[in-house]
């Protein structure tokens, strides 16, 4: 199978993922006790006229049936509907406002548990040392069970309130002349060769990307451990050795096998967090997705948790679709 007819059935496949998904979120938030308007309003005084009429704008009077499949060919076409707790605000742009910030954070924390992991567990099988090993073991389970705010407020304390280097939260101070494009800052700011933005942005995020990619990096370090030992004692590593190359190349020939886990894994972890780092964002006021789509759980506002959960579940395709592609190239026999 070639890679382009592979990546064509993979990328088939995530359309009745997204519509499985979309249909469990409809029928759930259908069979929920109580009006949604007056759920979402917060209040049950409302004359039934005006009742009707805002159930009529949001198209909620129609049959199911005719909500199902309204509400989906809107989304494809871009309308992702209007706010029910603030009247006439586009969804589409407060997901546009919200979403960059989540992107951006969950890409950083990876790439800091990323460096923290994987890192580890390189230098564990450079150096061959069983302490070592023991002791990144025990750091890698210690840190994954590590609860989030508490952590995060830990770092707070030292670093913005003692220290007084790093700020607690938000995204970026007030910089003039500073204007986002993406609405990713720390690429915003090297698009406009702008390094105070920079620098600013990035200052916002070490917290958060830290405490998040320091959590995350506990799964990383056993599995580069668990893998890097199955493949140093295998038969093709004592081939190489039986050829008199060096260890430290031995090692980096090695690793090479352990990208194929590190790879799906890093996928799995970039959805995950994509929509769960709920905590960091509360803790570091970082105005991200996970935090918009638990105040509109909050007030069953039902067109705008439609759109970001088909926004989680496309990301989550695309995610699956690249890791992969990625698989594919990193090993050619997935392909067959």
């Amino acid at each position: 199978m070639g890679l382009l007819r592979y990546v064509a059935i993979r990328g088939t496949l995530i359309i009745p993922t997204i519509l499985i998904l979309y249909t469990l979120v409809f029928i759930v938030l259908r069979i929920l006790p109580g009006n949604p308007v007056l759920a979402a309003l917060g209040t049950k005084n409302i004359p039934e006229e005006q009742l009707k009429a805002i159930m009529a704008e949001l198209g909620l009077d129609k049959p199911l049936y005719i909500q199902y499949f309204e509400y989906l060919v809107n989304f494809l076409r871009g309308d992702m509907g209007m706010s029910m707790v603030v009247r006439g605000r586009p969804i589409a742009s407060d997901i546009a406002d919200k979403l960059p910030a989540t992107l951006e954070l969950t890409v950083w924390s990876i790439l800091v548990s990323l460096v923290i992991g994987v890192g580890t567990g390189y230098l564990v099988a450079k150096r061959r040392s069983r302490y070592l090993e023991a002791f990144a073991r025990v750091f890698g389970s210690v840190v994954f069970v590590v609860f989030i705010p508490a952590l995060g407020l830990a770092l707070q304390l030292v670093f913005s309130s003692y220290l007084k280097i790093l700020p607690t939260g938000g995204r970026i101070s007030s910089i003039e002349g500073f204007k986002p494009i993406t609405g990713i800052y720390t690429l915003d700011a090297i698009l406009e060769l702008n390094p105070r933005a920079f620098v600013d942005a990035l200052s916002h995020l070490v917290l958060p990307s830290i405490t998040l990619g320091l959590v995350i990096s506990g799964p990383y370090i056993r599995l580069a451990l668990n893998n890097l030992e199955a493949v140093m004692s295998s038969k093709m590593v004592d081939a190489y050795r039986s050829r008199g190359i060096r260890e430290p190349k031995v090692v980096r020939h090695a690793f090479k096998h352990v990208l194929i886990p590190i790879v799906t894994y890093t996928g799995l972890q970039f959805s995950l967090l994509m929509g769960g780092a709920v905590l960091t964002e509360t803790t570091f006021n970082w105005p991200g997705i996970g935090t918009y789509l638990v105040d509109k759980v909050m007030y069953r506002d039902y067109t705008a948790i439609q759109a970001v959960i088909l926004i989680f579940a496309f990301i989550v395709g695309l995610t699956s679709l690249i890791v992969d592609v990625v698989y594919a190239l990193i090993d050619p026999r997935v392909r067959y």
